[in-house]
């Protein structure tokens, strides 16, 4: 199986500001005269990790990453504020302007994966390729299945159960909501309770072995409170959709070379969002692998590298 490329460094890193509110950090790494290739990463609201850097070529790929509105080291945090799925589709075309790439490949995974659909589909002509992991349409139901009492809850009884037992009995039936009034709270403590409870519940759900790391890295601080406050806003609000509009609108991008990867055991987004997106855009290569969520699992680290080797492989040949 294929396995990560080695550790990288930035060699270029700024931040960019885009309103009045928000600072973006953004930086680059691999062959300043590689193929552009921007990385969306998860949450929304969960931040860079430096392994998100490793998916590709070094010698191949130009490689940008930033942080994602309230995110990570982008400013200010956990903000809600101006954070709406479109305000992100416009915070990519500033980066991509500012840096001076005409078309680069988007390559996204959960949440990523949803905002590289909606950049796409709003922009056609700047997306070199597609790569696309752990599909999430932002439907309801897909929301209903992971944060109301849908069936995550049954397959993750035990991790479910501290995530439920933060919020009343009688809330319980809409915990959308009730987390919403606690991370909105004005109280620090309490924003932060609900924060962590909510990160706990999503980092013990990402792998099909549990990874104690993952849970703690997922419910410090300064990621849950990011994670939990933007992904509540957006959430309760179907990420700002219309309803069906990402499938909607695969018309838009059919012609753009894609890759589908997805975990069949993937308990927060379930395969189906895959088979429903594959179902539609029939063009786009979907391969399930044996795995659960995060993009770390090994089966998904190698169907990613491969996806990622065989777009700079077919843009190679075509400039040839």
């Amino acid at each position: 199986m294929r396995q990560l490329y080695p550790e990288i460094e930035p060699y270029h890193s700024f931040q960019l500001p885009v309103d009045d509110i928000h600072c973006l950090y953004v930086e680059e790494c691999g062959n300043p005269d590689g193929l552009p290739v921007i990385f969306l990463h998860g949450g929304p609201g969960a931040g860079l990790a430096p392994y998100h850097r490793q998916f590709f070529d070094p010698e191949r790929y130009r490689i940008v990453l930033f942080d994602q509105r309230g995110a990570g080291r982008s400013t200010p945090h956990a903000e809600l504020r101006e954070n709406t799925t479109w305000h992100l589709v416009a915070d990519m075309e500033r980066i991509r302007d500012r840096l001076g790439i005409e078309q680069w490949l988007v390559f996204g995974g959960s949440w990523g994966s949803t905002l590289g659909l909606a950049y796409a589909q709003t922009h056609p002509e700047r997306v070199s390729g597609l790569i696309l992991r752990g599909i999430f349409l932002c439907r309801p139901e897909e929301i209903r299945w992971f944060y109301e009492e849908g069936g995550a809850s049954w397959i993750l009884a035990d991790k479910w159960k501290p995530y439920a037992d933060a919020i009343p009995v009688e809330e319980r039936g809409e915990m959308m909501e009730a987390y919403w009034r606690r991370l909105t709270s004005d109280d620090a403590a309490t924003r932060l309770a609900a924060a962590r409870a909510w990160g706990t519940w999503e980092g013990g759900s990402l792998t099909l072995a549990e990874d104690p790391a993952m849970v703690a890295g997922f419910a410090s601080p300064q990621v849950a409170l990011s994670l939990a406050r933007i992904e509540a806003s957006f959430f309760r609000q179907h990420g700002f959709f219309k309803p069906g509009q990402l499938l909607d609108d695969v018309d838009r991008i059919r012609h753009i070379p894609a890759w589908l990867i997805h975990g069949r055991y993937d308990i927060i987004c379930p395969v189906k969002n895959a088979f429903d997106l594959a179902e539609v855009w029939p063009e786009a290569s979907l391969e399930v692998v044996l795995a659960g969520h995060a993009a770390s699992e090994p089966a998904i680290v190698d169907a990613l590298i491969r996806a990622t080797d065989a777009h700079a492989d077919q843009l190679t040949a075509t400039a040839g």
